[in-house]
């Protein structure tokens, strides 16, 4: 087989398999996008097929109807909120937790390390007993504190594993230059280490921020009010006018609704995600 053969055939083959995997990991988001353009008589008759039949479509309805409910908007407006708050904390406190880790030497950074994976790894299934004990002990559920402190526990661990590989790429010799300068230790800091380590930063604020906003066993368990259930939450109480027959179509209007903020931070910083997740993978 000739060169030029191979060639086509491995191109040919690249081809092929990326197909697959984007039909495979894209079918459902279609789907759910075709179901939120059918009417609900549609679902509950079994309308077959991607497209809505005749006379089952239902147009923007769907998204109108699921804009104008209360709930859903408060849902949003709390998924914002918690999800914002909970990504600043996170990442201000691993960015100095990963400078000390990095650049000091003390006894047990190591143990440090293995126990924030450990927690990071930890189910979240077995900790919902106990928080909503407690949090309904001290006044915490169903608030945003009440959702946001569970949220940090689970996304500090891994921003502070993230940003530690990358504080230890920064040569330490621009650090002395700052000082030598004339720059304090938290100057050299902020206007150096803190620059040149923003990938990272900026991965570890996108992981910390889709935790949160995509969270449904948090959401579900501690909060019981529209005071602070966040969207994955809130659409699991959506229901018509039959409990028994759940609406389907609103129920996927609300999905796309509440997946546009996150497609969006994706098309705007997709340059900065790819540079974060690749940085310090290869070194020159």
């Amino acid at each position: 087989m000739s060169p030029d053969t191979k060639a086509l055939l491995n191109r040919v083959g690249m081809i092929v398999g990326v197909t697959l995997i984007l039909v495979w990991c894209l079918l459902p988001v279609a789907w759910i996008i075709s179901l939120s353009f059918k009417s609900q008589a549609a679902v509950t008759s079994g309308s077959p097929g991607f497209f809505p039949s005749a006379g089952g479509g239902a147009g923007w309805q769907n998204y109108i109807d699921a804009w104008n409910n209360e709930q859903f908007r408060r849902a949003i407006f709390n998924s914002i909120g918690i999800s914002l708050i909970a990504t600043l904390l996170s990442v201000i406190l691993a960015t100095l937790a990963a400078y000390a880790i990095a650049r000091l030497e003390f006894r047990g950074k190591k143990l440090v390390l293995s126990a924030a994976l450990a927690v990071a790894m930890f189910p979240v299934v077995s900790l919902v007993g106990p928080l909503f004990d407690m949090w309904r002990a001290i006044g915490l559920y169903d608030t945003w504190p009440g959702l946001i402190i569970p949220y940090m526990s689970f996304t500090l661990p891994l921003a502070i594993w993230t940003l530690s590989a990358f504080f230890r790429e920064i040569p330490w010799e621009m650090e002395q230059a700052a000082q030598v300068d004339g720059a304090t230790s938290w100057q050299a800091f902020r206007k150096v280490i803190v620059p040149l380590a923003a990938p990272g930063v900026f991965t570890a604020a996108i992981l910390t921020f889709f935790f949160a906003w995509n969270d449904f066993v948090f959401g579900i368990s501690l909060t019981s009010t529209e005071a602070a259930r966040p969207i994955p939450a809130s659409l699991s109480f959506f229901v018509g006018s039959d409990p028994f027959n759940r609406p389907a179509s609103l129920l996927a209007a609300g999905a796309v609704i509440s997946t546009i903020p996150i497609i969006i931070i994706v098309l705007l910083f997709q340059r900065k995600i790819v540079a974060g997740l690749t940085s310090g993978a290869v070194k020159g």
